[in-house]
């Protein structure tokens, strides 16, 4: 990593001068850009009305909608209902990384960054790992409104396991969004586009209906599905403790997601700033 300082005497120009940052200024740096994306979330609490309030709304709603047709009862169609409704929230929520950047870039804050002594990754890596929080958040709400409509976790394990996997996933996943952010022009253009792409790939999953109730072809496409594959990893180590196929299918197609999208990201961010 590299920073670019202007020549130090004004009457002469010596050119720009290369600093070269370690790994442990990068670190603090990312960190100290960290606790700027969570003071914006204590300063700016609206920001976490899609993580606090859909949750309700979405667990309220589709478990008194869809348990009789689906479980017979509400109580029955829980367990299947809470992690489908995690899963979703925190994989929304994640668009909010791509339109905050785009924001930030629009209002001229990430130019300021670029004249500060600063790692210029820093402040990209900083609002992806802050919004790490925004995940934590939905998926305690989506798992603590279903506890309070009768749903009971089987595994505390599992459930630990399966919350760090939902939020991991999702962090994945916001580089995406991220990179929609540094190259389109609008927040709205994001929010539109991440929108486009995650409807269908929500509701073409198992996220609130079996996929045997579907289409032959679209049960194809379910079954195919990341999200899918996710749900179902939730749904065994939240409801049985127990560790599936599907685990190991989320965790590697996670870590293609950041492999593939990390890198492209970063280098499209580097050529903006």
């Amino acid at each position: 990593m590299t920073l670019v300082t202007e020549s130090p005497s004004p009457g002469i120009d010596f050119g720009p001068i290369i600093e070269r940052i370690g790994p442990g200024k990068v670190v603090a740096d990312t960190l100290t850009m960290t606790r700027r994306g969570l003071l914006r979330l204590k300063h700016t609490p609206q920001q976490l009305f899609d993580v606090i309030v859909i949750p309700i709304v979405f667990t309220v709603m589709f478990a008194n909608i869809f348990g009789g047709a689906i479980a017979g009862s509400v109580d029955a169609y829980l367990p299947q209902l809470v992690p489908g409704v995690l899963v979703s929230v925190a994989i929304t929520s994640s668009v909010v990384t791509g339109v905050q950047l785009r924001e930030d870039m629009d209002r001229g804050v990430f130019d300021r960054f670029i004249s500060l002594p600063i790692a210029r990754i820093s402040p990209l890596a900083g609002s992806l790992i802050a919004d790490v929080v925004r995940y934590f958040i939905a998926s305690v709400m989506s798992i603590g409104v279903g506890m309070v409509m009768g749903y009971r976790p089987n595994s505390v394990l599992g459930t630990v396991a399966g919350v760090i996997l939902t939020m991991f996933a999702a962090f994945a996943i916001s580089w995406i969004f991220a990179l929609m952010g540094v190259l389109m022009s609008k927040a709205s253009a994001v929010q539109g586009v991440s929108m486009l792409v995650l409807m269908p790939l929500t509701f073409t999953s198992n996220i609130f209906v079996p996929v045997t109730t579907m289409p032959t072809w679209m049960q194809n496409l379910a079954d195919v599905n990341p999200i899918s594959h996710l749900v179902s990893s939730l749904r065994s180590l939240i409801n049985d403790g127990t560790v599936t196929g599907h685990v190991a299918w989320t965790l590697l197609g996670t870590l293609i997601i950041i492999a593939v999208f990390a890198p492209i990201t970063v280098r499209a961010y580097l050529r903006k700033a």
